[in-house]
């Protein structure tokens, strides 16, 4: 994989900060949920594989929102990276190292974001080649403090903090020293989507986008 193509990866997602994490149920709603979040001003998607037919999601917003950086999310083999690269994924995420995924990445030249919860597993993805660190669960490592801590240590790794992050803690994690937030549940509601509701969705994505210019 280049380096070029990491770096113009962790240049994107420094300048957009906020990744809506869309897993839901079933496709249609995901399509809604990247809809919504798109109209809300929000560039960044990440479709993880726990939602069914997640690689023609992703193919879809390729197609239509070509001005978007979509990924794919939770991609825990070789079979679903080759499914979101094929799909035209811009970037991979795993909750940890997926065994084989790294490789896939690789392979196809698309970035990989593999998840960490500890000092010596994110020294030791970005010593295997991922191109910016998850650090998951986030609130569950300890939220900003962990953050701001490992950094300290590791300013030369850039992370991504995942896992219970929201548009009222985003700042906290940003000033702690994240390059960008993974935000999912807080961010894109299922209850919201399946009422066909898009209010709750918008109101939170503007939250968070005030967050970035407050």
């Amino acid at each position: 994989m280049s380096e070029s193509r990491e770096e113009a990866l962790r240049v994107r997602l420094a300048a957009l900060k906020i990744v809506p994490v869309i897993r839901t149920p079933s496709a249609d709603l995901a399509i809604r949920a990247c809809e919504w979040l798109l109209e809300a001003g929000l560039q960044a998607l990440e479709l993880t594989f726990t939602t069914p037919d997640a690689h023609r999601v992703i193919e879809t917003f390729t197609r239509t929102a070509p001005d978007a950086l979509i990924g794919a999310g939770t991609v825990r083999t070789p079979e679903q990276a080759k499914a979101a690269v094929d799909a035209g994924a811009a970037f991979l995420v795993s909750p940890g190292a997926a065994p084989g995924v790294g490789e896939a990445a690789a392979r196809s030249g698309v970035p990989y974001l593999p998840g960490a919860a500890t000092p010596s597993e994110i020294e030791a993805r970005w010593a295997a080649g991922a191109a910016v660190v998850k650090i998951f669960p986030a609130r569950e490592c300890g939220g900003p403090g962990f953050l701001k801590a490992v950094r300290s240590v590791y300013p030369e790794i850039p992370l991504m903090p995942t896992g219970g992050v929201s548009p009222d803690t985003a700042k906290a994690y940003l000033d702690a020293g994240a390059l960008c937030l993974g935000m999912g549940g807080e961010l894109v509601p299922v209850d919201a989507l399946k009422a066909n509701d898009p209010g709750p969705v918008r109101e939170a994505a503007a939250r968070a986008l005030a967050m970035l210019h407050g």
